[in-house]
C-alpha cells in the first residue's frame, strides 16, 4: 500500500504528525534515536512464516463445484483445488484476516494441468468490508504456473483481502486455485501498537523512560513510514561510485535512521563490489617470528622501535614484497588471505590458519584485551578510563596523541578497510569518540567523550556550577590553561598557559579550550587512519554506515555467552544449597548478548571477556528481600541481594545494568 494513497491514512498520517509535535518537555534528538535504536533491535528479532492458520480467521469464495471447495485453499495440499461455477470475471476469494494481522506476502498456488481454468490477471482488494479499495493488480506471466506472489509488504493490518479473478487464460470461463500461502506478523510484532511501548520492554532504553506510551508509539509509526520513503528514494541520494558528484553530507542527519533501512545494505553491497580490484596471482610470503614479538610483549621498554612486534614485521614484510607499495585490500571476499605467514620455529604451513593468527597478534598488539600488561605499540593508548574505578567504559583505546608515524597510521586504517570488505576481523577496542570520526560523523563532549575519560567529564561540569567561594576554596591560584592528554603530557591551552592562572569568570572559557583541546587531542592520527580507510573503502560505504555498523563490521559482534560467562564467575561465603545462586544463574540464562556485555560494564567496567569476577552474598540488607544489586569495578565485584525469585533476579539486575552508570564510586573526585 502506497503511503497517501488512501484518505482514511492520510488523515491517520496527519495525526501522526500532530502527536510527533507534540512532544513532551526536554525531548530531544537523542530520544529519537534510542527509539529508532529500538525499533532497530525490535525488527531483527521478528520470526515471519507461513501464517495460515494463525492469521486467518475464514476463506469465503464467490461459487465452488461440489468436490472442490473453499476449504481446499488452505488445506496444504498439492492434490487439492477450489473450482468456481459460474460466468466469467465475477470470480473472487475472500481472505477475513484476524485483528492485527499483517501481510507480508501473499502468493496463489495455481493448477497448471488446465490451461483454461488458470488465471491470467487479478486484483486484490483491501480494507473494511464495507470499504474495500484496490492495492494491486497482477498479470500472470503464462511461465509462472505454481507459486504467483500477488501482494507483498503491507504496513497496516487490513479486516479483509479480496481476490478477484479478473480473466482466465483462453478465454476460459472458471478458476481453479491449489491453495493461498500467507506470510504474515502481528501488528504489535512491527512496533505497530502502544502495548510494546510498556516499561518492562523499555528497560534497555533510558531516554524513554517515562514517556507516555501513546507519544512513543505514534512517533513510533512515523518514524517507519519516514524510512519507508526514504529507502524509496535513497538510491537517488547517494552517490553509488568514487566518480559519481556529490556526497551524503547534506543528509547527515538522516544518518541513524539508516539502521531501519532495508536498502542502504544492497547499496553498500553495490559500491563494494563495484570498487573491487583484482587480487594478485601470488600472495606475498611473510616470515615472521612470534617468539621475539612475544619477548617484546613482556617487555616493550627494551625496543622502543617495536621492529620485533607482528606488528612491524608484517609492515616490513609488505613493503618490501611490493617494492614499497602497499596492497590495496579490495579484493572480492572470496579472496579470504591477504598474506602468507611462516611462522619461524612453529612450522606452520599456512592454509589461513596462520593468516589468521597474524590477524589476531596485530589486534592484541595495537589493543591488548587485560588491562594489566604493557602496551607493546606506540599507536595507541590506555584512556583514563582503565585507571579510574567509577567508569563504566574501563577497556577502551584512543590514538597516541604522540605518534607522529602517520604511514602506519595510515595502514592500520586500510587493514580497518579490509575488515570492512572480507570476513576478517580486526578487534579493536576504540570508543565511539574515534568509530564517529572514522564514519566522518559528527562527535560532541557530553556525547562522546564520557567513555575516554569520564572523571574528566565530572570535574569540568563542577567547575561551570561551582560558586566563586568554593572555586577559590578549591583551586586557589594553583589552576592554570594547562590540560593532560591521554598520553599524559601536558599541552599549554593559551600561550604561557601553564604560567597564566584562571580566575572565577573566565573558567567558561577554561572549560571551552580543555573540551576542544581534548576532543582534538589524536586529530592528526585519526585523519591518517580515515585516508587510509578511504584508499580501501569508497566514500560512499562510510555515508551510509553508522559508526555502529562500521565498528561491527570491522570487529565482529562481541557475543557473549551465559556457557562462557559462567566461566569466569567465583561464588564466595555461600552455603552449597544457597538459593541466591539458583535464582541469579536463572536470571542470567534469560539475558541476551547485550545484556551480558551491559552485567560485565556493570561489574568490571569491560564489556568483553575475559575478566574474571567474584559473587559475594549481599550482608548489608541482608534482611531485606529483592533490593538492587551493587558492583565494585575496581575489584570486579558483585554483591547479590535476596530475591524473592528469578524472575524478581533478573528483572532488578536487568534494570541495574542499564540505568545504574554510576559504579562504584569510591573517591572524591577534587581530592586530587
Amino acid at each position: 500500500m502506497r503511503l497517501g494513497a488512501k484518505p482514511r491514512l492520510v488523515e491517520q498520517d496527519e495525526a501522526a504528525v500532530q502527536k510527533f509535535r507534540s512532544v513532551p518537555p526536554g525531548w530531544s534528538y537523542e530520544h529519537d534515536m534510542e527509539l529508532g535504536r529500538f525499533l532497530y533491535y525490535s525488527e531483527e528479532e521478528l520470526q515471519r512464516r507461513d501464517c495460515i492458520k494463525e492469521h486467518l480467521s475464514s476463506v469465503e469464495v464467490s461459487s465452488e463445484t461440489e468436490d472442490c471447495c473453499a476449504a481446499h485453499l488452505t488445506d496444504n495440499q498439492t492434490y487439492t483445488f477450489w473450482e468456481s461455477r459460474g460466468p466469467p470475471g465475477q470470480h473472487w476469494v475472500r481472505l477475513n484476516m484476524k485483528k492485527g494481522a499483517i501481510v507480508k506476502k501473499l502468493w496463489l498456488m495455481l493448477d497448471g494441468q488446465a490451461i483454461s481454468y488458470i488465471p491470467r490477471r487479478v486484483a486484490v482488494y483491501g480494507g473494511a468490508p464495507n470499504r474495500l479499495q484496490h492495492l494491486r493488480t497482477v498479470l500472470i506471466n503464462e511461465n509462472s504456473y505454481r507459486d504467483v506472489c500477488i501482494l507483498r509488504d503491507m504496513k497496516t493490518h487490513l479486516p479483509v483481502l479480496e481476490i478477484r479473478i479478473l480473466e482466465c487464460r483462453e478465454q476460459g470461463y472458471n478458476v481453479r486455485l491449489r491453495g493461498i500461502k500467507i506470510k504474515s506478523f502481528w501488528e504489535w510484532d512491527l512496533i505497530l501498537n502502544a502495548d510494546i511501548f510498556q516499561p518492562a520492554r523499555l528497560v534497555r532504553y533510558p531516554l524513554l523512560e517515562g514517556v507516555d506510551t501513546d507519544v512513543l508509539y505514534r512517533r513510533a509509526v512515523l518514524i517507519q513510514r519516514f524510512v519507508q520513503l526514504l529507502d524509496s528514494v535513497l538510491h537517488y541520494l547517494v552517490p553509488l561510485s568514487e566518480d559519481s558528484i556529490g556526497t551524503f553530507n547534506a543528509l547527515r542527519s538522516m544518518k541513524p535512521f539508516l539502521l531501519l533501512s532495508k536498502q542502504s545494505t544492497a547499496l553498500i553491497t553495490h559500491c563494494l563490489q563495484s570498487s573491487e580490484s583484482t587480487p594478485p596471482h601470488t600472495l606475498p610470503k611473510l616470515h615472521i617470528n612470534r617468539h621475539l614479538a612475544r619477548q617484546h610483549r613482556a617487555n616493550p621498554a627494551l625496543d622502543p622501535s617495536c621492529r620485533n612486534t607482528v606488528f612491524t614485521q608484517l609492515y616490513e614484510g609488505l613493503r618490501s614484497s611490493k617494492n614499497n607499495q602497499p596492497l590495496d585490500y579490495r579484493w572480492p571476499t572470496s579472496y579470504i588471505q591477504w598474506w602468507e605467514c611462516e611462522f619461524i620455529t612453529e612450522g606452520v604451513i599456512d592454509g589461513g590458519g596462520g593468516f589468521r593468527d597474524s590477524l589476531s597478534d596485530v589486534s592484541e598488539e595495537l589493543c591488548p584485551s587485560l588491562g594489566d600488561v604493557p602496551v607493546p605499540l606506540p599507536f595507541f593508548v590506555r584512556t583514563s578510563n582503565q585507571g579510574n574505578s567509577s567508569s563504566d567504559t574501563r577497556d577502551m583505546y584512543v590514538p597516541n596523541p604522540s605518534c607522529k608515524d602517520f604511514p602506519k597510521y595510515e595502514w592500520i586504517g586500510q587493514l580497518i578497510g579490509a575488515a570492512l570488505r572480507s570476513k576478517e576481523l580486526l578487534i579493536l577496542s576504540l570508543p565511539a569518540l574515534v568509530w564517529k570520526q572514522l564514519a566522518g560523523e559528527e562527535v560532541s563532549w557530553s556525547k562522546d567523550f564520557a567513555a575516554v575519560d569520564s572523571e574528566l567529564v565530572k570535574l569540568l561540569e563542577m567547575l561551570e556550577r561551582v560558586d566563586r567561594e568554593a572555586f577559590e576554596f578549591m583551586f586557589g591560584k594553583e589552576l592554570t590553561y594547562t590540560v593532560v592528554q591521554s598520553d599524559q603530557h601536558v599541552v599549554e591551552l593559551i600561550p604561557n598557559g601553564s604560567s597564566t592562572v584562571v580566575r572565577y569568570e573566565d573558567r567558561k572559557e577554561f572549560i571551552h579550550l580543555v573540551q576542544k583541546a581534548r576532543l582534538e587531542e589524536s586529530k592528526e592520527q585519526i585523519a591518517a587512519m580515515r585516508a587510509g580507510l578511504l584508499r580501501v573503502v569508497p566514500q560512499p560505504v562510510l555515508d551510509l554506515l553508522t559508526w555502529q555498523q562500521l565498528e561491527k563490521k570491522v570487529c565482529g559482534d562481541p557475543e557473549i555467552t551465559v556457557a562462557e560467562l559462567r566461566k569466569f564467575i567465583t561464588f564466595e561465603d555461600f552455603s552449597s544449597n544457597d538459593t541466591r545462586i539458583q535464582n541469579f544463574l536463572e536470571a542470567l540464562d534469560n539475558f541476551t548478548s547485550e545484556d551480558l556485555s551491559r552485567f560485565l560494564k556493570f561489574v568490571t567496567g569491560r564489556s568483553r571477556l575475559p575478566v574474571q569476577i567474584t559473587v559475594y552474598p549481599e550482608v548489608i540488607n541482608s534482611n531485606r528481600l529483592d533490593m538492587m544489586p551493587q558492583a565494585s569495578t575496581c575489584s570486579c565485584s558483585f554483591y547479590l541481594p535476596n530475591y524473592s525469585s528469578a524472575k524478581t533476579c533478573e528483572e532488578m539486575l536487568r534494570y541495574a545494568v542499564y540505568n545504574c552508570m554510576t559504579i562504584d564510586t569510591d573517591k572524591d573526585p577534587w581530592s586530587e
